[in-house]
């Protein structure tokens, strides 16, 4: 049965009230704030068990109860406990108060105490903080305070300073000056004012170039010719020694040949940064080491170009779009031409040193007549730019072309339509061709791709086609490979990614390597001197030569 009892604000409900062998009542609000809570009491129990409630509720808060509990002793049931608090009401006998009930009491007041220490705390530490951020003073941000600059390690490389075994440790290296202002560079340019080496003067390489002009012959040997070349072991005869190493450019050399002189060794190499280095191996003099750096071009040398009826007259194009013409004589680089485009590639046939040609731009082939002062022909011979152009020493009407399009040619220029010249036979490869050269004997070619194969072309008309597996993928920091004939059609000369010489033997289609301890980088681009059997120089990234020669 549920009886309400009456008040405005309740304190409890009367869920089970318990007495020995009476009733149950249920549902009993309570009304603390009530003034009339006496006479609720009443009635509720005489409405519950129909006795009279003739004497006064005494209430109380015992010390076991929290402060919400209320504590009732009704005198008609004397013995019993009317307990209300917040959420429950229950009766029972304080003399048969179990120790469990007792120690459950304690435990309540004991975990009420510490629930409101913890939240007393808990406010006195929230307002604290609160107080601390607001009495914060705002500080303005601290300055750094000032250091020293840190100073950088560069190599002798990267600051563009050329180190030879000559100069000594103790000795301030002379740094190689920038290139002229790029206005002046479209015209002629003085070799004094070109001349950047670190060698004291440039006038013994003057004095040697013209020497040798003087004396060069007007119907100079072919290649290899006279030489005694014949049959010869390279694997085992070619040897480097330590006066055959010189670092003598800043940046990687793209493109190196030998003079075509016949009494004295002078390699020439091209670098990224456009210098044109020169280095006599025969020199003997007091006053420098024999290294000579001149800056003609404001890019990349992608070629040079040395005809042994004109040898102190050397060619060199560039990626800036110049072509220029060295002048030993003279002592000028002249500019022959200049265009928008990069220019890849640059030879002369052997039989006319007035004619130049030169790959320009995406695929085109460009003839300038030296004589008349101005391009004579402009061919599209491929889909993208032509990485090499070479001419048969003995058919000199036959030109060969490789380019990036994978695809390499020969053409007859005796052929020529409206168009381009006719194309006698094309070899392809996977990927790009970076070069493509005539053998001594004119009787083969060789094309080197990035497919990691190595083309030979014989027989008659060129049909007999033989590919040749290399690893050729030199990465971004490396100047491609390119394979190139020695003193005769035997052998094929070439980079290894293991720093080393790869000599390919084109009879027995075998390789076989040249190795030293004094090659500290991998050789990429090649020159075999022209006359002299057995003398072979290889370009590396770092503006190093290797020369070996046939012991």
């Amino acid at each position: 049965m549920g009886v309400d009892v009456g008040g405005s604000t309740s304190c409890g409900r009367l869920t089970s009230w318990v007495r020995a062998g009476g009733p149950t009542v249920e549902g009993l609000e309570l009304g603390a704030n009530s003034e009339g809570f006496t006479e609720n009491l009443r009635a509720a129990c005489d409405t519950a068990w129909a006795r009279p409630f003739t004497a006064a509720a005494a209430l109380h808060f015992p010390p076991y109860l929290s402060s919400s509990s209320l504590a009732i002793f009704p005198p008609h049931f004397p013995g019993q406990l009317f307990l209300c608090e917040e959420e429950e009401v229950s009766l029972m006998a304080p003399q048969a108060m179990t120790e469990y009930e007792r120690r459950r009491l304690e435990n309540i007041r004991r975990n009420t105490e510490i629930v409101a220490s913890l939240k007393r705390r808990a406010d006195e530490l929230a307002a604290t903080v609160k107080a601390a951020k607001a009495k914060a003073p705002r500080r303005p941000p601290a300055k750094a305070p000032e250091q020293a600059p840190i100073v950088l390690r560069r190599s002798l490389r990267a600051r563009g300073i050329p180190p030879g075994p000559s100069r000594h440790p103790s000795e301030a290296p002379t740094p190689i000056s920038p290139p002229a202002n790029p206005a002046k560079m479209k015209g002629p340019i003085r070799m004094d004012e070109a001349f950047v080496g670190v060698s004291p003067l440039d006038r013994h390489l003057v004095g040697a170039i013209s020497g040798m002009a003087e004396n060069a012959t007007l119907h100079p040997r072919k290649k290899g010719e006279g030489g005694g070349s014949g049959s010869w072991d390279p694997a085992s005869e070619l040897t480097l020694v330590p006066e055959n190493v010189k670092r003598f450019l800043p940046a990687r050399i793209l493109s190196v040949r030998f003079f075509p002189f016949e009494g004295r060794t002078v390699v020439a190499a091209g670098d990224k940064l456009g210098h044109l280095g020169f280095w006599d191996a025969d020199f003997r003099g007091s006053e420098g080491d024999g290294t000579y750096v001149y800056a003609p071009h404001l890019a990349p040398i992608s070629g040079i170009s040395i005809q042994p009826f004109s040898m102190s007259k050397i060619l060199t194009c560039s990626y800036d779009g110049f072509i220029r013409l060295m002048d030993v004589e003279e002592e000028t680089f002249n500019m022959l031409y200049s265009t928008d485009d990069s220019i890849y590639s640059i030879s002369q046939p052997p039989n006319d040193a007035k004619s130049i040609y030169f790959g320009e731009g995406p695929g085109e082939l460009k003839v300038w007549d030296e004589r008349a002062g101005e391009v004579s022909n402009t061919w599209v011979l491929h889909d993208q730019r032509i990485n090499t152009v070479d001419f048969n020493t003995v058919n000199t009407n036959l030109m060969a072309t490789s380019s990036t399009d994978g695809v390499a040619c020969i053409w007859d220029l005796r052929k020529i339509s409206a168009k381009k010249p006719e194309r006698l036979k094309m070899v392809q490869h996977r990927r790009a061709i970076h070069s493509a050269y005539f053998s001594p004997s004119g009787s083969s070619l060789a094309t080197t791709g990035v497919d990691d194969r190595v083309g030979i072309l014989s027989g008659p008309d060129f049909n007999s086609v033989i590919m040749i597996n290399h690893y050729n993928r030199t990465g971004r920091w490396l100047s491609s490979f390119s394979a190139i004939w020695g003193w005769d059609d035997t052998y094929l000369f070439m980079g290894n990614m293991k720093r080393a010489v790869d000599i390919i033997s084109t009879v027995d289609k075998t390789t076989s390597s040249l190795e030293s301890l004094l090659m500290t980088a991998i050789p990429c681009r090649f020159a075999a001197h022209p006359y002299k059997v057995g003398l072979l120089a290889g370009a590396t990234a770092g503006g190093q030569v290797y020369m070996w020669r046939r012991s």
